[in-house]
Formats: structure tokens, sequence, C-alpha cells
């Protein structure tokens, strides 16, 4: 049987590591053992999907100019997906990798996992690598994307007038040879490095339900306030990465058709609440697998430090306030009046215990990642120079 320490051991689980798009990259030297290179993945991937199109809108002469009404330099979606969005999912999978190392090695170092929890933790790791590794699900995305995933994304793009990728002509579209590249080369590649990341995020879960119902050594008095799970908290920065890759797409997609459809940020309200949504469960949903059992575990706690608390007040009352303390033993410096408080406290930690794993800090920066590339959405409702105006008329 492998000890714990090799239980945490990298090679042991990764969120990353494994697949056969992991296989091709590295058998086309774009990756190590160890996600090493990704500096050539965020410069090669991003070049196969967008120099192309450079280069054909350049032949086509719809790079820049009023040949059409949006050229492709102009194209603000397009730009944020493949200089921008492409290159931090790219990223976000080395900062995962080594996040969730760690995780997984609390997980054994703090003893949550006991003798007695250590067979089904292993059984939990090696499922979710079988899952990860699954040639059948990544070929069914590659399928996918490269088949169907042109008809999904022009489902939501029906053109109105030219552009850079197709030129309209009262009833007829006729796609250019940059759109045709646009269409069946980089939109699907986007749609697949972002599938595998919703991918992740499944297999992510369904490796925290598996623990969750193992027999953690999990204490209601732990200061994290979580049972001693906080550390999870840490898992779902990593994912800030991710989250902020489709968010400037998101950002982007909407400011073009502000800028050059006539549309309005209200007349989106629904689809940003439906990403942001979107987000939270990607990222929150995973460790809320363990909900059940902190509830559980803050119930157990209260009754259980309930029942202590009952028995040393009564016999702290007995013994100071009737007057049964020894002959003799003074009152003041008495331990017995620090463990009262210690066991108040002990008793306050329990009922602040946290019904999920993740604290403020960890919902802040989710939000940040979202908010931030949409704020400048705001500049299309409310002038940046009256903003000023108004700042410096409270300030002033």
């Amino acid at each position: 049987m492998k000890s714990p320490t090799l239980l945490a051991d990298p090679q042991d689980f990764s969120l990353v590591l494994g697949g056969p798009l992991y296989q091709l990259w590295r058998r086309l030297f774009l990756t190590g053992p160890a996600l090493e290179l990704v500096a050539r993945r965020m410069i090669t991937i991003p070049a196969v999907a967008w120099l192309p199109l450079l280069l054909l809108t350049t032949y086509e002469r719809f790079i820049v100019g009023r040949a059409v009404p949006v050229p492709f330099l102009y194209d603000l979606e397009v730009q944020a997906r493949y200089l921008v969005a492409i290159p931090l999912l790219l990223l976000a999978e080395v900062v995962v990798h080594q996040r969730i190392r760690g995780v997984i090695r609390n997980f054994v170092d703090t003893g949550l996992v006991t003798p007695e929890a250590l067979p089904g933790f292993r059984a939990a790791i090696g499922n979710s690598m079988r899952l990860r590794n699954s040639m059948i699900v990544e070929v069914a995305m590659v399928v996918f994307v490269f088949g169907f995933g042109w008809a999904i994304w022009r489902g939501d793009s029906a053109l109105t007038s030219s552009t850079w990728y197709a030129t309209v002509d009262g009833a007829q579209t006729r796609m250019t040879i940059a759109g045709w590249w646009y269409v069946h080369v980089s939109i699907p590649i986007f749609q697949l490095l972002l599938l595998r990341w919703y991918f992740r995020c499944i297999v992510w879960f369904l490796f925290l339900r598996s623990v969750s119902r193992l027999p953690l050594r999990l204490m209601p008095t732990h200061p994290d306030r979580a049972g001693g799970l906080g550390f999870l908290g840490l898992a779902s920065h990593a994912f800030v990465p991710v989250i902020l890759a489709q968010s400037v797409v998101v950002a982007a997609s909407v400011g073009s058709k502000i800028l050059f459809q006539g549309q309005t940020l209200v007349s989106f309200q629904y689809e940003i609440v439906g990403f942001v949504l979107l987000q939270f469960l990607l990222v929150l949903g995973p460790p809320c697998a363990f909900v059940k059992t902190l509830l559980a575990l803050k119930r157990q706690g209260r009754q259980e430090y309930g029942v202590l608390a009952a028995r040393y007040t009564a016999e702290f009352h007995s013994k100071w306030i009737q007057g049964n303390a020894p002959p003799g033993e003074p009152l003041i410096g008495s331990a017995d009046i620090q463990s009262l408080a210690d066991l108040a406290n002990s008793y306050d930690v329990v009922g602040e215990m946290k019904p999920a794993p993740f604290g403020k800090d960890t919902i802040v920066q989710i939000v940040g990642a979202i908010a931030i590339p949409l704020l400048p959405l705001a500049l299309t409702i409310v002038p940046a120079e009256e903003i000023i105006k108004k700042l410096f008329g409270l300030l002033l």
C-alpha cells in the first residue's frame, strides 16, 4: 500500500496532466511532463487560430478600411478571444495543476484522511484520473466542436451587414476565405479549450463528492470555520484565470454589438446574469459537495459542545457561585475562568461554521474576475466625461 506521502505526489492527481490532447501536445513538443513550455503553447496555439485570419484578411483587404462595416482588426471579440482568452486558458492549466496538487496534499498532511478512509481516497483519485484520461470524452468533444461548433456559434451570430468573415448581399451570405478558416478552425479551437475546462470542473466535482462521503476526520472547532476544509478555497482561487478569460470574451462580444449593431448594454442583462451564475456554478459548485457533510458536522458539534458546556457551567456555578469551592482556593488566578472563556470561544467557533468550505475572499476574487472586463461597458450607459465631472463635483 502506498504511504500518505506518495498519495500526495503530483503524479497521483491532476486535472490537467492527461488525455489524448495532452499526449498530442507532448509529441508536438508543446509541453513537458509537468506542463513546462507554457509560453510556447501560449504563442503557438493562438497563432494557429489567429495568424491565418490576419494574413487572409490582409489578402482580401478586409483587415482595415471601409471595404466592410466591421474589418478584422476592429472586431473586438476576435482579438479578445485569440489574443487574450486562449493564452489565459492555457496559463490557467499551470496554475490549477500546481494549486490542486497542494490541495490533495493537504487532505493527507492534515490528517483528514484517516487510515480507514485511505483506500476510498485512493479509489476516488483513481476514478477521477481514469475519467480525466477518457479518450471517448475527449474525442467526443473534438467531434462536437469541429462538426457542430460552427452551427452553435452561427446561431448567435446572424449577420445583418457584411463583415470581414462574410459578406451579405440581400438574402445571400457568402463566407470569405478568412471566414472559412474562422468558422471551421479558429472557433472550434477556442470551443475545445473551453469545453475541456468545463469537463475538468466536472471531474473536480465528482472527486470532491466521492471524498465527501468518506469518514474524514473533521473537527467542528477548527479555526477555519470549515471543519478543516478551508484549504479548498485555495483551489477555487486557481480557477480565476478561467473566469477572467471567459469574461473578456463576453465583454468584447457585447462591446462589438453595442459599437457596430447599435444595441444597448441593458439588452444583454439576462445573458450577463446567466454568465455570472454559470461561473459561480463551475467554480464554487465542486466544494459545495461538502455542504451536507459540514451542516451535519455543525449540528453534531453544537450538540456535543452544548452538552460539554452545560456540564462545565453547572460545575462552575456550583463551585464559584454557590460557594462549593475548596477552602483556601483563591478565585483570582484560577484557571477555571480561563477554561470557561476557552469553552465559550470553542462553542462560538462551532456556531460560526460555514456551510461550504470557502469564504468571502473567494467570492470577492470570482466577482472581480467577472466584473473587471465588464466594467468598461458601463461607459456606454454613462459617458466617462460625465462620471469624471460628477466625481470632481463631489470632491471639490
